[in-house]
């Protein structure tokens, strides 16, 4: 509704709005935030921090939960904002990797990290159950935005009596993350209600149970909390030794759906049936092929009609100076920075043309291979890497372009002066 509304105020006004996650090469891009809490029926946040002890181990119940629903199933909501336009963004020093984790702030670090100490699965009395609960109620004091969202690298953050959702693309709809969520937390929930009645039902008070239940998904959701730098080359090997996914594209990415844990997750809990699930990933691996396709149509259009003809146009006056120059008898070094730049344009434009010409060819094997997986993974592997290598040349041809000739906006006017 607000990306239509944005849209359709722009025309009324001659404007276009960009919901391209990454239109500049250099410049921060655009994403969401999306918050995410829960709630009774009644109105009250469970993740808001209680005023009594029996509200806070309530809290801690859902927050622990949380944590423990994203460390489980991390690889299902990288998937949900997989897109072609967010794979420039995600890791581009304005968004979040393309590892999932989660940032709880220092003050829920400490308190999880003085439970796992404290709660003995094994024995664990009454007083040990009072002075924790007493323990867990001064700890948790009014959890303000400020002291717990200061790290905006994090893809998944807590921050306050939310968390934020902080990977979803500019021009995504939020549907998508939102519906693994709201179904991953379910799942843990049921989980965390049976684990908790086991327990109860060997005769542990309800309490206690509660607490050792929380205690072991503190120990296994450990590897998904980082407080650190997301975007640090140290993460990306921390992350491979907790066994954290870095899922660069969205091919990758889109292929977790299709685990059996994804589908045993999707058809049990009634959300979607396989069949759903699989028809979902078709589309998304067939809208990323087609995305890559229009791009590589544009590229070549862009380079044939527009780039090149000006970089030869410019070329052709240079050689018209050097004629001139040469029938005047001018020595070498009057013109010798002439040659220099024909020598760089020629070789951009030969590059330019053996690029696109390479990227047609590619583009035909992509075409032509047999399903929608196959044919976004070619376009990812083969086609698009050929991108980077033609806009290389086609932004060094602009630069030393003269502006009247090149019949394109340039790059610099685009952003800073007109």
């Amino acid at each position: 509704l607000v990306m239509d509304l944005l849209d359709r105020v722009s025309r009324r006004h001659n404007l276009r709005v960009l919901l391209h996650e990454k239109p500049f090469a250099g410049v921060n891009g655009s994403g969401k935030h999306n918050n995410w809490s829960l709630g009774t029926n009644t109105g009250k946040n469970l993740l808001s921090p209680g005023k009594t002890p029996k509200n806070n181990l309530q809290f801690l119940t859902f927050f622990v939960c949380t944590v423990k629903a994203v460390a489980e199933y991390s690889d299902l909501l990288r998937a949900s904002i997989a897109s072609a336009s967010n794979d420039h963004r995600l890791g581009a020093n304005e968004a979040p990797p393309a590892i999932i984790s989660v940032f709880i702030g220092s003050q829920m670090s400490s308190l999880l990290n003085e439970i796992e100490k404290k709660v003995d699965l094994n024995k664990f009395d009454e007083q040990d159950k009072t002075d924790l609960k007493l323990n867990i109620h001064s700890k948790i004091p009014d959890l303000m935005l400020d002291n717990t969202d200061r790290n905006r690298t994090s893809p998944f953050a807590f921050t306050g009596n939310k968390f934020e959702v902080r990977a979803v693309g500019s021009s995504a709809n939020c549907s998508s993350p939102m519906t693994v969520l709201n179904t991953i937390m379910g799942k843990t929930l049921e989980d965390f209600k049976t684990e908790v009645d086991k327990l109860v039902a060997k005769g542990e008070q309800k309490e206690v149970a509660i607490l050792k239940i929380i205690r072991s998904y503190i120990t296994s959701s450990k590897k998904i909390i980082f407080e650190g730098d997301n975007y640090s080359k140290e993460w990306e090997k921390e992350a491979a030794k907790r066994g954290l996914s870095n899922a660069k594209t969205t091919p990758e990415a889109l292929d977790f759906y299709m685990s059996k844990k994804s589908k045993d997750l999707f058809t049990q809990s009634g959300v979607l049936s396989e069949k759903e699930l699989e028809a979902r990933y078709e589309i998304q691996q067939e809208i990323y092929a087609k995305k890559l396709e229009i791009e590589t149509k544009v590229l070549r259009d862009l380079i044939l009609a527009y780039i090149i003809p000006s970089g030869i146009k410019y070329q052709n006056e240079l050689i018209q100076n050097v004629t001139g120059l040469k029938a005047l008898k001018a020595p070498a070094t009057a013109y010798k920075a002439q040659l220099d730049l024909l020598n760089a344009i020629s070789t951009h434009i030969n590059a330019l043309k053996v690029g696109v010409d390479k990227l047609l060819v590619e583009k035909d094997k992509a075409d032509k291979t047999k399903t929608a997986h196959e044919k976004s993974a070619y376009y990812c592997t083969k086609v698009k890497p050929l991108f980077d290598i033609i806009r290389n040349h086609a932004d060094q041809l602009e630069l030393i372009t003269d502006d009247v000739l090149w019949t394109l906006p340039k790059y610099r006017d685009m952003l800073f002066l007109k």
